[in-house]
């Protein structure tokens, strides 16, 4: 039998962001409060769409996770502490970096279901 769902709420993205650490480097415990936005179902298909250069002359499919990561960066972070910018953010260093991939949202996996469990 199929219910149809009464709090509607629960079809749309979380407004609230969460707040993430992340730790500076392997021996402080200095960290970066980052806060991650949750995306629409339109901003995985843009953050899909940055990633993917369809050449319909040579049908050549380019891939190019950087401007992902960047749109990513621009949409899904609404502040850190200390303050960075979306420019500060893309120069992160390659430890912290690593960390802030782990947290911001995976357009394929919401794609494929796999965080949903379909």
């Amino acid at each position: 039998m199929e219910n149809v769902v009464n709090d509607k709420s629960r079809l749309f993205a979380a407004i609230d962001t969460k707040m993430h650490l992340l730790k500076v480097d392997a021996t402080s415990d200095d960290v970066l409060k980052v806060w991650i936005k949750e995306p629409t179902w339109l901003q995985v298909e843009q953050a899909l769409g940055t990633v993917m250069k369809l050449d319909a002359e040579s049908q050549s499919l380019d891939l190019d996770l950087n401007k992902m990561y960047k749109f990513m960066v621009e949409n899904f972070i609404e502040k850190t502490e200390p303050e960075l910018s979306a420019i500060e953010l893309l120069r992160l260093s390659p430890f912290v970096g690593a960390q802030l991939k782990e947290i911001l949202p995976n357009p394929f996996e919401d794609i494929s279901g796999v965080d949903k469990g379909n």
